[in-house]
């Protein structure tokens, strides 16, 4: 990665060049993206964490194979902790006016996907094992512990699965706002059918604009995508989308990704309002720049 997200073990990750969003696919997709990143020592880094994982489900697991374990894990008993930690509540006015502020939106016992990345705000938060580092220390995010020799093998492979997912939640607009609980409140249309817009942005435009979760749609989708990173539509981006890139102020830059992010509610989720209308057309039309778009940042993020 390019954003310098790990000290040690994975600083070699900062040599990228950065509720389900984006769906099974678009996960995989960010991770996907950013692995065609990735220097050999730095792949040789994610192989050793993921591979050392006494819980993995395959030999040699790749940041696709565990890109979708978190949302998996929030539905376990031991990982219903994390369900919070996918999404930040953007208590703003939309689509008058969108913002994300930490101290509103994310001071709660039960944080948000910015303190579950960054600041772990978690004294009394049931984290148990997976942010305990010892009685003399104070829990530490995501991002540290990949590196933290303290950590076994198994806390290791977790943080490193966690942040890999909640880069591409942190991307999705409506993981980015509280209206109507994120917009599952609110109903729509879909191909005629009754829906709601959480649903249709997490699952059926990604499904839409990529086709289903198959190794050919994620190759194809991830070979796009790259394209336009390397030298296509994207490229004049890059070096803004890195413009918070400062890992001694990881809870601004969290948060500012998640103000760009939510930008978008203002600007188009919810603008104009959407709710009862068929969203498979026009709406669909415009929503689809902007989601390859974040795609491709979560790639820039990790």
């Amino acid at each position: 990665m390019m954003f310098k997200l790990i000290p040690a073990a994975l600083t070699t990750l900062s040599l990228f060049s950065s509720v389900n969003a984006w769906g099974t696919l678009g996960h995989k997709t960010v991770a996907n993206v950013a692995t065609q990143f990735l220097l050999p020592q730095t792949l040789t880094s994610v192989s050793s964490i993921l591979s050392a994982d006494p819980t993995k489900s395959t030999t040699n697991p790749t940041l696709v194979d565990v890109a979708n374990w978190a949302d998996t894990y929030r539905y376990t008993t031991p990982g219903e902790f994390s369900a919070g930690f996918h999404y930040v509540d953007a208590n703003d006015n939309p689509p008058t006016s969108c913002g994300v502020e930490f101290a509103r939106d994310c001071s709660g016992p039960e944080g948000c996907i910015i303190s579950a990345m960054w600041v772990a705000n978690v004294e009394e938060h049931a984290l148990r094992s997976y942010f305990e580092t010892g009685a003399d220390s104070f829990p530490i995010p995501p991002t540290q512990r990949v590196q933290d020799g303290r950590l076994t093998a198994q806390n290791t492979a977790e943080a490193l699965k966690f942040l890999v997912h909640f880069i591409g939640d942190i991307t999705q607009p409506l993981h980015a706002e509280a209206l109507a609980v994120g917009g599952n409140d609110i109903d729509v249309l879909w191909n005629g059918a009754s829906n709601n817009l959480h649903h249709v942005w997490d699952t059926e435009m990604v499904t839409k604009l990529a086709g289903p979760d198959t190794v050919a749609n994620l190759d194809a989708w991830t070979g796009a995508i790259v394209n336009e990173i390397r030298s296509g539509a994207y490229a004049s981006s890059v070096s803004s989308w890195l413009s918070c890139s400062d890992i001694t102020q990881a809870q601004a830059c969290s948060t500012a990704w998640a103000m760009d992010t939510n930008a978008f509610v203002c600007s188009y989720v919810l603008n104009p309002n959407p709710a009862g209308q068929e969203l498979n057309g026009t709406y669909y039309n415009g929503a689809a720049p902007i989601i390859q778009m974040q795609i491709a940042k979560g790639r820039i993020l990790i």
